[in-house]
């Protein structure tokens, strides 16, 4: 399967380089991969630069979770870090499937200095 870089999955999410979202969706058409790293790198682009609230940033996930022709890594644990994220915003989504990740792959405890990270069922708050 083909793959979807940050750029490209940008302007099919803010649709704002019409020639841009044309080659984007053309792209896609016949489905694309989207990594964890490239997921990541949007929602920080939407948080920037874009200015996206929380609320947003999740809707955005759950639209490329839902996206006909696009291929989420690991759509289970993405779909799980975003219930988390939905439930404590402030954590941030990157941080919640940081956490999703670990847990699938068998290591937890997850240890943050973050307090509201630390609060997840699998993190341990490190302590300086």
């Amino acid at each position: 399967m083909r793959a979807l870089d940050t750029n490209a999955l940008v302007r099919l999410l803010v649709r704002d380089e019409p020639g841009q979202v044309r080659a984007a969706e053309e792209f896609t058409s016949r489905g694309a991969w989207v990594s964890h790293l490239v997921l990541v790198e949007t929602l920080w682009v939407l948080d920037a630069v874009y200015e996206r609230s929380p609320a947003q940033i999740a809707m955005a996930v759950d639209m490329l979770l839902n996206h006909q022709q696009l291929t989420l890594q690991d759509a289970d644990v993405v779909a799980t870090g975003l219930r988390l994220f939905r439930n404590r915003p402030a954590v941030g989504f990157s941080d919640c499937l940081v956490l999703e990740i670990a847990r699938k792959a068998g290591h937890l405890p997850l240890g943050s200095f973050d307090r509201d990270l630390a609060a997840h069922d699998g993190v341990e708050r490190l302590k300086s």
